[in-house]
């Protein structure tokens, strides 16, 4: 055994923390209305499209597909929301699985990026944007514990079964 953690191991873990984050969004939904305010979102469901949303494009760009325009992300309600992170999942277990894919390539190219900063390779775009996502659970769950709705979900790695 390797002791790296893979990207097929915080692909699980991404799946993991996002199934549990709906099913606790889905179970208690007033608090997808909360206002929220982190990186300019109004509401948690504003926030949790920005979350589902960024694994979706980030997937698209590494992958080398056309990307799902920004203005036709749905704003709700959260089962087409959670489709956007579907979507993401599907893509990264197709790069993956193929063994033609070029991990260490300075070649993923993303739109909003300065002329001058260097394109980074799809193994380091996909392991930011799983991180970006874990970072954002863990603003929420403080989010929605100082609001007095502790989610209970259990973020830390420590506590997955994604690296067992």
């Amino acid at each position: 055994m390797t002791p790296a953690i893979t990207l097929e191991e915080l692909v699980a873990w991404n799946e993991e923390i996002s199934t549990l984050w709906r099913g606790h969004l889905e179970a208690n939904p007033a608090l997808l209305e909360l206002p929220c305010g982190i990186g300019g979102n109004a509401t948690v469901q504003a926030f949790v499209r920005h979350i589902w949303g960024a694994e979706l494009v980030w997937s698209q760009i590494i992958r080398g597909v056309p990307l799902t325009d920004y203005d036709v992300w749905p704003q709700g309600p959260l089962q087409a929301l959670f489709e956007l992170h579907h979507s993401a999942v599907t893509n990264f277990k197709v790069l993956l699985a193929d063994p033609n894919t070029v991990w260490d390539e300075r070649s993923v190219h993303y739109p909003w990026r300065r002329p001058e900063q260097p394109k980074p390779t799809p193994r380091k775009a996909m392991a930011h944007v799983l991180l970006h996502s874990q970072r954002h659970w863990a603003q929420l769950s403080t989010l929605i514990r100082a609001a007095g709705f502790p989610s209970g979900i259990p973020g830390d790695l420590l506590l997955s079964s994604a690296l067992d």
